[in-house]
């Protein structure tokens, strides 16, 4: 759905989400009605956040058979344990998920989402970190594209939920490989990249390694390369002068134009700048605040050397 950032209001955020090709901002009107998916990429993003604590970030839900969608709390509560409110989490049969293979309560909607097929991949982050993840079949690209990665590759394809995530803490176990990288860390390689040549030889060697484990698990590796979204283009070229946003994203107000996406993480240039480095910051981490939008807010000035040199 192509909805326009909006002008004003107040809005709890949910964060940044793929789920419909390319980058979007995810809002929930404070004063109820459905979830807002807006685009940010090219334009000027102007708010303050609200000095109000946590809010309930929503729930999960089926949509059908095989896809699932987000949605906002109807209470627009505070936020408990895990970033929903109470009421919510009872309502969010997803959350079984990550534990689906390991037994206990499974929902029937779970059970009929996890039997299609699902993807394992390989993902591998700025300063060559990389890690082991699965993805839904109807997720196999928006979930790579939510990650932040560089370089990534899918390796096998398995008929469901239940098998594929036994093989990635197969392979978890015998190659030492994380199941998830922090974004703070993310960002931070991002700011000090300088080369892509280690990110791709670390891809490359861990690929090696985990085509010759699936092999000694009997399991065939159909390697395909993930193709990057373009909107991170700025971002995975070295050369590309950036700094770290001096400021925190989820405090006081800001405006910044985003010029480039890679996962939650944007480069983006502040009010007049003009020759100034862009600066990299996670959108990510507004996830669960109320932030008020508005095109007379502004970033404090900043004045810092480019991590590149």
């Amino acid at each position: 759905m192509d909805q326009a950032l909006p002008t004003s209001g107040t809005y709890a955020c949910h964060g940044i989400t793929w789920a419909n090709g390319d980058p979007r901002l995810l809002l929930a009107p404070v004063t109820g009605g459905p979830l807002v998916y807006a685009a940010v990429t090219g334009r000027r993003l102007g708010y303050q956040v609200s000095d109000t604590g946590r809010w309930c970030t929503g729930r999960y839900r089926f949509a059908d058979r095989v896809r699932v969608e987000a949605v906002a709390c109807p209470d627009r509560a505070p936020a408990e344990a895990g970033g929903q409110c109470a009421a919510c989490t009872g309502r969010d049969d997803f959350r079984f998920a990550h534990r689906f293979h390991a037994g206990g309560h499974v929902p029937d909607a779970l059970v009929a989402y996890m039997a299609q097929p699902h993807w394992l991949y390989l993902a591998t982050f700025a300063d060559g970190t990389t890690k082991i993840g699965t993805a839904a079949e109807p997720r196999k690209r928006s979930r790579l594209d939510e990650q932040g990665a560089l370089l990534a590759t899918y390796i096998a394809r398995s008929p469901d939920g239940r098998a594929v995530r036994f093989l990635e803490d197969a392979l978890t176990r015998r190659l030492g490989l994380t199941q998830s990288v922090r974004a703070a860390a993310k960002l931070t390689a991002l700011a000090e990249m300088r080369d892509l040549a280690p990110a791709r030889t670390a891809h490359q060697q861990h690929l090696d390694r985990a085509t010759e484990a699936l092999s000694g698990l009997h399991v065939p590796a159909v390697p395909e390369p993930w193709t990057p979204p373009g909107e991170g283009d700025l971002m995975r070229t070295p050369e590309t002068r950036r700094a770290l946003y001096p400021h925190d994203p989820r405090s006081g107000e800001h405006g910044l134009t985003v010029l480039s996406f890679l996962g939650s993480q944007v480069l983006a240039t502040l009010d007049g700048d003009g020759g100034q480095l862009p600066y990299l910051l996670d959108l990510g981490t507004l996830k669960g605040w109320r932030i008020v939008l508005g095109a007379q807010f502004s970033s404090p000035p900043a004045a810092v050397q480019s991590a590149l040199f």
